[in-house]
């Protein structure tokens, strides 16, 4: 913890003067508990961005080969990272995600799987639905509205948490991950039109 602190530190510093960012909702996020952040992906700056805005710990997932590169793999996992294998059921990663869950921690995922292209939301994958349904965490939609421009503000928005009670009690089908996926990428949708300039 002491690590993340001090790079977190380090990250606030960066988009204070270089990106001159603005943190809106933060009151969102339960004080305890488990927590979702589900959010829309534009930059390699998203994860520490994600992190920075909230005093609590965000975990995430990141592909395995960043974690064979020495320095960085010491400074992603300081920072709360795990690895997981892209293109496949990663059942260590998954595990490892709800045991987080489990004990209360907050885990931060892009829905979409990849960075946009564009800077326009795409479609989430199922993942974030899987984990949303099998937890009983706060799902919290957060918008990223960029683009990342050196002495440009830009914003993350942590809205407030998504109303899953209905889609939990419902019968795990994959249409039911679907309508769990959409219903957040809708509201990340909704909440980065709300923000932009």
């Amino acid at each position: 913890m002491t690590y993340y602190r001090l790079f977190r530190g380090i990250f606030r510093i960066i988009f204070s003067l270089v990106y001159r960012w603005q943190v809106i909702g933060r009151e969102h996020i339960p004080k305890e508990g488990p927590v979702i952040l589900c959010a829309n992906h534009i930059s390699l700056w998203d994860p520490p961005l994600l992190g920075s805005g909230i005093e609590r710990q965000v975990h995430f997932m990141a592909k395995e080969e960043l974690f064979k590169i020495p320095v960085l793999s010491f400074l992603i996992t300081k920072f709360g990272a795990f690895p997981v294998k892209r293109g496949a059921g990663d059942r260590a990663a998954i595990r490892t995600t709800l045991k987080l869950l489990e004990d209360g921690k907050i885990f931060g995922i892009f829905p979409e799987g990849t960075r946009s292209k564009t800077g326009e939301p795409g479609e989430a994958m199922s993942g974030v639905a899987m984990f949303a349904l099998k937890s009983q965490a706060a799902v919290i939609p957060v918008a990223i509205v960029g683009p990342y421009r050196a002495f440009r503000p830009i914003k993350i928005v942590y809205g407030k948490p998504i109303d899953l009670a209905s889609l939990r009690e419902a019968k795990s089908s994959a249409e039911v991950l679907k309508e769990t996926s959409d219903l957040i990428m809708t509201h990340i949708k909704e909440l980065r039109s709300q923000h932009l300039p």
